[in-house]
């Protein structure tokens, strides 16, 4: 039997019970399958509802280029880029990527292949120190270069204010993502 559940504060006083609503016909599942692209490979898994992106490229991909950071999207360390656009991790679901392309920092140079511009200009400038941050920088960095008019110095200001760095000071960071730009769209354009 269930037993009397009454609310402290009715209109009169006096304790007006509480109707429970009638529960959906079906509940939805814990579970769902996921279908992604992750570096241009597919992906398919069974990933719980709450699954964040992060714990899934780490622990499940074993993709631990993407760092965990602050865990409130604050630091920018766990950016990835989705579908061309950077992306918490952290705040992200997995099951919010079904059919999503995602690129992790391990994408820009597989095994012993070139570094991308990006990723030379921020050797070139040493735009890190510890290097924790710098996947983050760098994808963010890397979908400012692939956007097809460069950015303008606002807009590169504004992409990296969502990142936090407690070792360069910024300056060479802002000096890589400009070389990259520069590379990408000729200096002085």
């Amino acid at each position: 039997m269930t037993p009397d559940v009454r609310t402290p504060t009715a209109p009169d006083g006096a304790r007006a019970p509480l109707t429970a609503r009638t529960p959906p016909l079906s509940e939805p599942s814990a579970w769902h399958e996921l279908r992604l692209t992750v570096n241009g490979r597919p992906v398919t898994a069974q990933v719980e509802s709450r699954l964040l992106l992060s714990d899934f490229l780490r622990d499940r991909l074993g993709l631990t280029g993407t760092h965990t950071g602050c865990e409130h999207g604050v630091c920018g360390a766990c950016t990835v880029l989705m579908d061309g656009e950077p992306v918490r991790t952290c705040l992200t679901l997995a099951v919010q990527c079904e059919g999503a392309e995602l690129r992790t920092v391990e994408s820009l140079a597989p095994d012993d292949a070139p570094l991308t511009p990006v990723q030379r200009a921020f050797h070139a400038c040493h735009g890190m120190q510890c290097g924790f941050c710098t996947p983050g920088f760098v994808m963010t960095a890397t979908a400012l270069t692939e956007q097809p008019e460069r950015p303008g110095d606002d807009e590169v200001a504004d992409a990296l204010s969502g990142h936090l760095c407690r070792c360069t000071g910024y300056r060479n960071i802002r000096r890589a993502v400009c070389q990259a730009l520069d590379e990408r769209f000729g200096e002085g354009e």
